[in-house]
């Protein structure tokens, strides 16, 4: 039991444990999530800002600084405006000036127009590695897309790189103008870089999914919620099963307690569910049992109570052992007498019931004289001799009492029979009805008695005394039992192998020499 405990304990934790790494990992795919979405947000709205910084400021070199220049007039285009009046931004200024007022605008974005060829008398642009190596890439293919992303957990930002492609003007201006670094600019050529830069903390999406989130946090909720009535309840159901396993044991203890009162058969047949616990009987052929102690009551007026309780213990318990193995169902112990039936709750019909219950008849003499040996060596000095009788013939099974106290017995004539022959029986020896004899005459050697009647039987009884059993080949065993004061003597020839046979008669001789000079001659008997 502690070991399925320790199982589902385990079982429980592991449910537990995964639960709670499911939960966990609900906020990080949304994290995961938002930051893929982010990072695409930016990567687009840097892209768009680039193209319509590009748009206007190829739309203000060709359609207005292009039409200034190309019309005679005072207004000029120069990087120095502000401090001509009427002058117009020419379009790097321009690009330049945008940029700073994104930038002061503009708290996530930023805009850098940056190039590597300063005009004498400006301040050089400083370019962080990452736009000088663009710039590299760019020279070789203008084509490319140059793109950075660096994320944080709380934060993305996207960095996008065009080129500054030199148009004709453009070149015109360059390769002419005092102050230009470089003068074999050609059409085509990459002067410089526009930069995008935008950055956007992943708490600015949060609130996006804000029903996603919500549903999150109710099934997180959810999930909590059953977990604790999880635990409670498997705490409830530990506490029920800890109850049902104090009862069982109770239980079990007790029907193990009820079980001494009860024949095994008929205690399985209960609780097993095959018979109820009502008044009822039914009739049935049975082959009935009755053995008796001859002379017990002169046993008990020479023995303390102490030594004849602990005697007929022994004896009954061994006796019992002995029916409970031949498949006998014992009914009751009446004072020093036993009561045993074949045939009933269980059945093996009606010859084998009759031949079981002659091996287990049998058997017990055998016990009997071995634990008469024991009880005269412990210095009891007239231990039991039992008289045993059979009978064949039906009675009446079941439960009488009434019903608040009933018990499971059998009554009729026929048992009175058993208990009739057993008393006409000599003291360790079984005595048969004919219809028990009947159904065992191929195993068992028996003579008839006189007849006998019986109130309740109109019948004359002739009983048969079991003189030996039949082995296997149909051959007489002839069993010698005899049990007197100084002598304990059981002989079963079919159970005496080869070569104790001749130790047995070594030993027999050895004792009827030891009787003839021991033992006093009879009267009128002369010496030798």
């Amino acid at each position: 039991m502690s070991k399925s405990n320790a199982s589902g304990s385990r079982s429980r934790l592991f449910v537990v444990l995964l639960v709670l790494a499911l939960l966990a990992g609900l906020p990080l795919a949304v994290w995961l999530d938002l930051s893929n979405l982010t990072e695409a947000a930016l990567r687009r709205q840097a892209s768009d800002l680039n193209s319509v910084i590009s748009s206007v400021r190829a739309y203000y070199a060709s359609n207005v600084v292009a039409r200034v220049l190309a019309a005679p007039g005072s207004t000029k285009v120069v990087h120095n405006y502000e401090e001509i009046p009427g002058a117009i931004p020419i379009p790097a200024t321009l690009s330049l000036e945008l940029g700073r007022v994104i930038n002061e605008q503009q708290n996530n974005i930023a805009y850098r127009f940056v190039s590597d060829y300063p005009f004498k008398g400006r301040a050089p642009h400083a370019l962080d590695a990452f736009e000088k190596n663009a710039l590299a890439l760019l020279r070789e293919d203008s084509n490319q897309k140059i793109t950075a992303v660096s994320a944080s957990l709380v934060n993305d930002k996207v960095r996008i790189v065009a080129p500054i492609i030199m148009g004709p003007a453009c070149v015109s201006c360059h390769n002419t103008h005092p102050d230009s670094p470089k003068r074999d600019w050609k059409v085509g050529d990459v002067r410089g870089i526009q930069e995008v830069t935008i950055g956007q903390p992943l708490a600015a999406n949060i609130f996006s999914f804000k029903y996603l989130l919500g549903y999150f946090v109710f099934m997180a909720a959810s999930g909590v919620g059953f977990i604790g009535l999880q635990r409670k309840q498997a705490a409830t159901i530990r506490g029920m099963n800890k109850e049902l396993e104090t009862a069982n044991e109770f239980l079990a203890g007790l029907s193990m307690k009820i079980s001494r009162y009860l024949s095994p058969q008929i205690y399985k047949s209960i609780f097993s569910g095959q018979k109820d616990v009502i008044i009822q009987t039914e009739r049935k052929k049975l082959t009935i049992f009755f053995s008796d102690i001859k002379d017990f009551t002169a046993l008990t007026e020479r023995l303390q109570p102490e030594q004849i309780t602990a005697l007929l213990n022994e004896y009954f318990t061994e006796m019992s052992k002995i029916a409970l193995y031949h498949g006998g169902t014992i009914d009751k112990f009446v004072g020093d007498a036993m009561l045993i039936f074949f045939g009933d709750p269980e059945t093996e019909g009606e010859a084998e019931d009759a031949k079981a219950g002659l091996r287990m008849a049998a058997d017990m003499q055998h016990r009997l004289a071995q634990l008469n040996m024991k009880w005269r060596g412990e210095g009891i000095e007239s231990p039991f001799r039992v008289r045993m009788g059979i009978n064949t013939g039906y009675c009446n099974v079941g439960n009488f009492g009434s019903a608040d106290r009933m018990d499971y017995t059998i009554i009729g004539a026929e048992a009175n029979l058993a208990a009739r022959l057993q008393a006409i029986a000599e003291p360790g020896r079984i005595v048969l009805s004919y219809e028990t004899y009947a159904l065992v005459r191929d195993t068992v050697v028996a003579r008839a008695l006189s007849p006998i009647t019986m109130k309740g039987i109109s019948r004359e009884v002739v009983p048969y005394a079991v003189e030996g059993m039949l082995d296997k080949a149909g051959n007489k065993v002839e069993i010698v039992n005899e049990h007197v004061s100084g002598l304990d003597f059981y002989l079963d020839p079919s159970m005496v192998s080869a070569s104790s046979a001749d130790r047995i008669r070594a030993v027999l001789r050895n004792a009827l020499s030891v009787l003839d000079r021991a033992a006093p001659k009879p009267a009128g008997q002369s010496p030798g």
